[in-house]
């Protein structure tokens, strides 16, 4: 495995906003201060998958201020309603402690996405717990 990008384990906040996800994070970010950067539909490796009215929406976005951090999307996994819109993102500093918090809380939920290294070089799974709370799982490898 690589070295890690990031060296402490920590929990942040990921936001699906249907399509508004530009106009809060930028709202976010004048409220909160700090860097805010965005990957679009058309600039991402699943552009060619996505219907050509979907380009400018937000694959992802992330808003960096000091320790905080919040990462939001326009893109959701069914149905979109404000309140079920918030998912646990678990930032890993080892391959053991991604593989062991995901197969713990995948007990008795659904997995998603199964672990493995996506199109951003990171090893990403998803799931949804068996309490029903959506989970992203992300070990940052350096490249």
């Amino acid at each position: 495995m690589n070295k890690l990008f990031y060296m402490s384990t920590h929990i942040s906040a990921y936001i699906n906003f249907n399509g508004k996800c530009r106009e809060a994070m930028t709202f976010y970010q004048q409220s909160l201060g700090g860097t805010l950067e965005f990957q679009t539909v058309a600039e991402s490796p699943v552009a060619g998958q996505m219907p050509p009215s979907m380009k400018d929406q937000i694959v992802h976005s992330t808003l960096t201020s000091g320790d905080l951090k919040i990462m939001a999307s326009d893109l959701t996994r069914g149905p979109f309603a404000t309140g079920n819109n918030i998912t646990l993102a678990v930032h890993c500093s080892s391959e053991e402690e991604i593989r062991r918090f995901f197969n713990n809380l995948s007990q008795g939920g659904e997995i998603a996405d199964q672990l493995q290294v996506m199109f951003w070089g990171d090893l990403f799974g998803s799931l949804v717990d068996k309490f029903g709370i959506p989970w992203l799982f992300n070990l940052p490898l350096k490249k």
